[in-house]
């Protein structure tokens, strides 16, 4: 008897193929009724997935990920569509751009119908989101080590018997701070180029490139005595040097740079451009130079008076800055409490010049100490440590005042103001710990650097509409030229024909 199941080797053709028809039809029901049954996971090995389309649009911020695809794919005659790259990239952001897409504390938030170029649904790599503004820290640290060394060493504050143990202790968590942070932000820079990019172009993050500068400055004047009692006065052009080069660039586009002039652009964050100059000089004066220091002080003094008027009066076309930039108002006493301390050591006494410096910082420092409202109805963010190195400034200078001018009322007003900025940075330190490890939203997804390069175009008809009925409401009250019978093809046709009929 036949076994059904055997195929004859002298079957015909046609068999042979209904046969074989039969097997792939048997094996396809059954691989069906197993994926049905979830019995087999089936893995793709020939074919890796592809990536994502959120994933392509981090490209648009790495270094030399979309130029080295580009070129790879025009080697393999695959040339890829970089209209997206060139028209977000390469197409300059201006200072304008960013005051029309941006809104909230320094420029941080997105205002409403402004889209961006990388996934809102998603969290961006770290580096990504540590943005420049991070220096702060680094800032309010560094000037409390030098507040303490000057505690410790000020004949006028013996009796509080303080030793240089807690300017070592902060010394050098301020070192380990600047250096990691500048790690991060070089491989930043490494990676994502176009992001850093984006932050120098930025109004108010562009002051914050002066940061980790200034940041040096106070480590070398902060310095204990026990690693050193003197630096050699040559270290001095070398922390100056990048700070004059990038004064340069920032100081012409003030005077000359369109949209990024000083009327423009202006905002209390640029007084860290300012104390770079005074902490310079103070720097070199300290180490025993003269015309250096001079020179520093000099221009920081006439810059300071420009911006000190422009911010002041505040043009009627300019924007109330909103209430999370509170914080950064701090910044108005930090130039001339440490123009004070540069004078100071410069005249090698604390002569009419450094009182004059050290009380408008004062008068500056009350005043905005006795605003409450300055201090309730925000969130935390990384603007609060706008209030920590000011504060610091300004307590180092009334030390270094009590010292000149002995007398009681003048050591209890140099121990509150130390206290009340030492506690300030406890308090935002603590904040600061708590947001980074415990609810980990210290560094969202930094919307500022992804800003789209165009204007949405909702964006553009509503301000058409706008400009177009403040036009026709204004051509209402004149005779219009009845020989002129040009149309704007952009205005609609209904304003057309009132203005014709007028």
């Amino acid at each position: 008897m036949n076994n059904p199941r055997s195929v004859n080797s002298s079957a015909s053709p046609a068999n042979l193929d209904l046969v074989e028809n039969q097997r792939q039809s048997s094996s396809g029901e059954f691989s069906r009724i197993e994926k049905r049954n979830g019995a087999t996971k089936i893995t793709f090995h020939s074919k890796s997935m592809p990536r994502g389309c959120n994933d392509k649009k981090y490209d648009l911020f790495r270094t030399m990920s979309g130029k080295l695809e580009r070129q790879i794919s025009n080697l393999r005659g695959k040339p890829i569509d970089t209209s997206l790259q060139d028209k977000e990239i390469t197409e300059s952001l201006t200072a304008e751009r960013f005051l029309e897409a941006l809104q909230g504390p320094k420029l941080e938030t997105l205002k409403e119908m402004e889209k961006i170029v990388l996934p809102e649904d998603k969290t961006w790599p770290f580096l990504l989101r540590f943005p420049v503004t991070s220096f702060g820290m680094c800032l309010g640290v560094s000037s409390q080590a030098i507040m303490w060394k000057t505690l410790a060493t000020t004949k006028a504050e013996k009796f509080l018997h303080l030793t240089q143990v807690v300017n070592h202790v902060l010394w050098w968590i301020s070192l380990v701070l600047l250096v990691s942070f500048s790690i991060t932000y070089l491989f930043k820079t490494i990676f994502f180029f176009e992001a850093v990019r984006r932050e120098f172009k930025h109004p108010i993050r562009v002051n914050f490139f002066f940061a980790p500068l200034i940041s040096v400055l106070f480590l070398a004047l902060g310095i204990p005595h026990s690693i050193t009692s003197s630096l050699p006065s040559i270290l001095w052009y070398f922390f100056i040097a990048p700070i004059l080069l990038l004064e340069m660039k920032i100081y012409g586009q003030w005077m000359s740079g369109g949209q990024r002039r000083l009327s423009k652009v202006a905002n209390p964050t640029n007084h860290l451009s300012i104390v770079g100059n005074f902490a310079g000089a103070l720097l070199g004066a300290s180490l025993g130079l003269k015309e250096g220091p001079m020179f520093f002080f000099s221009v920081g003094l006439a810059y300071y008076l420009v911006l000190f008027v422009t911010l002041y009066q505040r043009l009627p076309t300019n924007e109330t800055l909103p209430k999370e930039l509170h914080p950064v108002f701090f910044l108005f006493v930090a130039a001339p409490a440490v123009a004070s301390m540069a004078w100071t050591t410069i005249s090698a006494s604390f002569d009419i010049g450094s009182r004059i410096a050290y009380f408008i910082s004062l008068f500056l420092y009350f005043s905005l100490v006795v605003r409450i409202n300055f201090f309730r109805g925000f969130k935390f963010s990384l603007a609060w440590w706008a209030y920590t190195f000011p504060m610091t400034a300004v307590a180092t200078a009334t030390i270094k005042y009590s010292g000149e001018v002995n007398g009681l009322a003048t050591q209890i007003l140099a121990v509150l103001m130390s206290g009340a900025a030492t506690l300030t940075v406890i308090g935002v330190l603590v904040l600061t710990v708590v947001h980074a490890f415990v609810k980990r939203d210290l560094f969202p997804n930094d919307f500022a650097i992804a800003i789209s390069a165009e204007q949405p175009k909702q964006k553009k008809w509503l301000k058409q509409l706008i400009n177009g009925s403040l036009e026709n409401s204004t051509r209402g009250l004149k005779v219009l030229d009845p020989e002129d019978t040009r149309i704007d093809i952009e205005a609609p046709p209904l304003s057309n024909a009132v203005c014709h009929t007028v």
